[in-house]
Parts: C-alpha cells; structure tokens; sequence
C-alpha cells in the first residue's frame, strides 16, 4: 500500500489536506464495514462528546454521532489488521517525512440519517499531542445528494470532500477547522489521531 501511502502524503504537501482514494484494500473496508454494523446493531457505540477526559460534554446540536473506540484488547481480526496498516503508515511517515509519531487512537463513527458535527478543530485546548487527524470512509454507493461531506476550512476557502468507500483524508489537527455536513443516509468511517511528545 505504500502508493497510497505517497499519494495521501504528496496530496498533503499539496493542499495541507491529504486524500488517497483507494488507501485501504477491498477485503478490510468490507470487514470493518461489517464490524461497526455489527456493533450498531448490538447497541455498543456511544453518543461521542466533544472535548477530552476532563472536560467532556454531550450536546447534540454540536455533534450526533456514535462512536466505538477500537482496541487491541478487542482481539477482533479486522481492527488488528487495521492496527498493522496504520503501524505500516506510521512507519512511513516517521521515516518519510520525520514526523515523530509513537502512537494513535481511532474509533469507529457512525452518523444516522440526519447527523452531523458542527465546525471544530481537533486538537484540545488543554493537550497538544495529536498532531494528525485521519478519516477513512467506509460507505458503499454513496452518491450525490447523501450528503456527509466533510468540510475543509482553509484560509482562503472551503472544501467539500465526499465519504466515499476507502478514500481517506489526512491533515494537521492543530491547523485546519473542520465540519461533518448534514447526513442523509447512514454513514460510516473509522476516524483518529496520530500523536507525539
């Protein structure tokens, strides 16, 4: 996968917004779609918050989505598999472009017909270790009019990024504002962060 592993990098060089279409394989886009759908439907995903630990709130004209942190504990074949080629990514990026990551956290993000996440940034007031956000979109035929777009705010202008299956979407959390639009059908991502010191 180190193709699209240069693409998303060399995009975010670019743009200050990575975007690799294809970045992960067919079979783990299926297997992880099937794994959060497994657990929405088993009611285990949470109503995410916003802020960290010490200062989580719940306001759902903020953000109405459902999150599912992933973890090694799980012992479940597809979020390790994922966890091998976010640690491949990792290493790329670390000998690639210096970057001095030694850790990240994903979750899986579901948002209903009707969700959405209002603009923010992602990097807490009170911690400065995530240094990248990464999105990974796992929706099958999504079309125009599905809303869900992720809204990229630059200095200059917007940009609208459709959640279309495997396509992924990297970008410092520190630096650029961000908003979820407006779902129209059920939509699906694996979201994180890549930290340093």
């Amino acid at each position: 996968m180190s193709k699209a592993y240069k693409i998303l990098v060399d995009s975010y060089l670019d743009n200050n917004v990575g975007i690799s279409i294809n970045f992960l394989s067919n079979k783990l886009a299926i297997d992880l779609r099937k794994r959060l759908s497994d657990l929405n439907a088993s009611k285990q995903l949470i109503l995410a918050g916003t802020g960290n630990n010490t200062i989580l709130k719940h306001d759902r004209s903020i953000r109405n989505d459902a999150i599912y942190w992933l973890d090694k504990k799980h012992k479940n074949a597809s979020e390790n598999q994922f966890f091998k080629e976010m640690d491949r990514f990792v290493s790329y990026l670390n000998s690639t472009c210096y970057t001095g990551i030694i850790g990240y956290e994903f979750h899986f993000a579901f948002y209903d017909a009707g969700s959405f996440y209002k603009r923010h940034l992602d990097q807490f007031k009170d911690n400065s270790h995530r240094a990248f956000s990464m999105i990974i979109y796992l929706n099958e035929n999504w079309k125009d009019g599905d809303g869900g777009e992720l809204c990229v705010h630059h200095e200059d202008h917007s940009e609208m990024i459709s959640p279309l299956n495997r396509k992924s979407v990297f970008f410092k959390s520190s630096k650029l504002e961000h908003e979820v639009m407006l779902s129209h059908q059920p939509r699906m991502s694996v979201t994180g962060w890549f930290k340093t010191n």
